[in-house]
């Protein structure tokens, strides 16, 4: 199954959406500033996409700079921070059962879709 973390008022995130639409397969859309995700999905999510979790703040965002740009964070607090704190999420996110990706550009949604051969992770 495909899923994609959406914000709607993200054009990024709306061209993910219709990278999706456009490529005819079922998807599944989670709003994750409605729907909060747990640690434990984030850490999944992360794990899914091969980074480390500061690679996924929006570090511009004004909480960010605010609350936590130059502190000395762990791994830990950067995901809670997340959870806490979901604008903080890069969006859009598309998860596979080949892999994960941040779909900026969007290319790189269309780049998941093409893996249909690989193993699951």
């Amino acid at each position: 199954m495909i899923t994609i973390y959406h914000n709607p008022r993200c054009s990024k995130s709306r061209d993910g959406v219709k990278v999706l639409e456009e490529s005819g397969k079922e998807f599944k859309t989670v709003k994750y500033l409605d729907d909060n995700l747990s640690f434990q999905e984030l850490t999944e999510i992360i794990g899914k996409i091969g980074i480390q979790p500061i690679d996924l703040v929006r570090k511009n965002e004004k909480i960010w700079k605010e609350d936590y740009k130059g502190k000395d964070l762990s791994k830990t607090d950067i995901v809670n921070a997340m959870v806490n704190n979901p604008k903080l999420i890069e969006r859009p996110i598309v998860v596979t059962d080949y892999g994960a990706v941040i779909g900026r550009p969007s290319e790189k949604i269309e780049e998941l879709l093409d893996k249909p051969n690989q193993e699951p992770i």
